[in-house]
């Protein structure tokens, strides 16, 4: 099953070093997972003040900068992983540096009928 491990930390958590060594950490994490073919996907994104959300109402596109929610931790990257049930997900969630700072969030995806299938 496929599990998204979203996380979600304050942006000032770290300041450019601690973020440096957390990308170089998280790369190793995606070797490994990758040795153990869980890997799928994974990446940081760019701070929040890069964002744009986007709404459609009465059929009309409602662009507005910034995230959909103001909160105190944004989300900042992900890990696509495979794993065979929630236990497993859950013990890679915690080798991600950045549940050391912040709070990674496990949710199984949903497999649709008719999808192209990911590459693995």
């Amino acid at each position: 099953m496929r599990y998204m491990l979203l996380v979600y930390l304050a942006e000032d958590a770290m300041d450019e070093t601690e973020r440096e060594q957390c990308y170089v950490e998280s790369v190793q994490l995606t070797q490994d997972l990758n040795a153990s073919r869980q890997y799928l996907d994974a990446a940081p994104l760019h701070p929040v003040s890069t964002a744009t959300s986007v709404r459609v109402r009465d059929g009309k596109r409602l662009v507005t900068d910034g995230p959909f929610a103001e909160t105190r931790e944004q989300l900042g990257g992900y890990f696509l992983i495979d794993a065979r049930n929630l236990d497993e997900a859950l013990d890679v969630a915690a080798r991600i540096p950045g549940a050391r700072r912040g709070t990674i969030e496990v949710r199984p995806v949903i497999e649709l009928a008719g999808m192209p299938a990911p590459d693995k």
